[in-house]
């Protein structure tokens, strides 16, 4: 029952990712010359579901996430245009990591790690939209940036003051914020934002925040440049991208952050034995 109720819940919420990916998105560049929206149409909490080609408003039978998009065999049913693949992908993705944040939390359910659980299914919701965003447009928008910021600190306060040993808490948890978002400070301070975007600095503070020790945090970086390299070198090996060509580093960042969430600790601990640590 939790997990059917876990995967309706990531399919409406990836709904809304979609949505709120657009609305930002038409939000930052209404200035631009085309047909324009009132603002209470892009509004957030207060607008109108509608279609991105024609905004025609949907109907509610229009809304069911995945199956009104198999419904009507991907496209508008007003101006008959496609509808993009990534809005089933994105609601399919968001109940699947619902789903196994519940199956692989490494921590019993109870008491105020069950209010943790339900702050890391919000911070998967932010992921989400970041992880469309920069795929999009190669960028991590603030204002999806500032309140996971807002929620993370709150998941981390909860973390550190409910831990055995608060002060030992805090201070791993400020370690490791220097090593997620200290190292990507640097290099982007070195390198004048060529290397890496302040986007990815503000999401390394997140970061370090929900992930609480060093250890992690290093762990994320590796796995994150792992991914990044196993896509980068097979695209440069074929030539599609070149040595120039930028690509979007947050959802390697996320998706290594989500591994280490979930994973981390039986990593570090298989680690510890491998090299006789532990």
């Amino acid at each position: 029952m939790i997990i059917i109720i876990l995967v309706v819940l990531g399919l409406c919420f990836g709904s809304f990712v979609n949505a709120l990916v657009w609305r930002i998105h038409e939000q930052e560049n209404s200035s631009k010359p085309k047909k324009r929206l009132p603002k209470k149409d892009l509004s957030i909490i207060h607008g109108r579901s509608m279609c991105p080609n024609c905004h025609h408003t949907l109907e509610a039978l229009e809304l069911l996430p995945v199956i009104s998009w198999l419904s009507l065999g991907g496209k508008c049913r007003y101006c008959k245009k496609p509808i993009s693949w990534q809005y089933p992908l994105v609601e399919l993705a968001t109940a699947a990591l619902f789903v196994i944040s519940y199956l692989a939390w490494p921590d019993p359910l109870t008491g105020t790690a069950l209010v943790i659980f339900g702050l890391w299914l919000v911070i998967l919701v932010g992921f989400m939209a970041l992880t469309v965003y920069d795929l999009r447009w190669m960028l991590l928008p603030n204002r999806i940036i500032w309140p996971m910021t807002a929620i993370a600190l709150i998941y981390s306060l909860i973390a550190t003051i409910t831990s055995t040993n608060p002060g030992h808490a805090l201070l791993l948890t400020i370690f490791a914020v220097l090593c997620s978002w200290g190292i990507f400070y640097l290099l982007y301070m070195v390198s004048d934002g060529r290397w890496i975007g302040g986007g990815d600095v503000k999401l390394g503070f997140i970061i370090g925040l929900l992930l609480g020790t060093p250890a992690k945090a290093l762990l994320m970086l590796f796995i994150a440049s792992l991914l990044g390299s196993l896509v980068a070198l097979p695209l440069l090996a074929v030539g599609k991208a070149g040595r120039m060509t930028k690509l979007p580093f947050g959802p390697f960042l996320i998706l290594a952050t989500i591994i280490v969430q979930l994973v981390g600790v039986s990593v570090l601990a298989w680690y510890q034995r491998s090299v006789g640590l532990a």
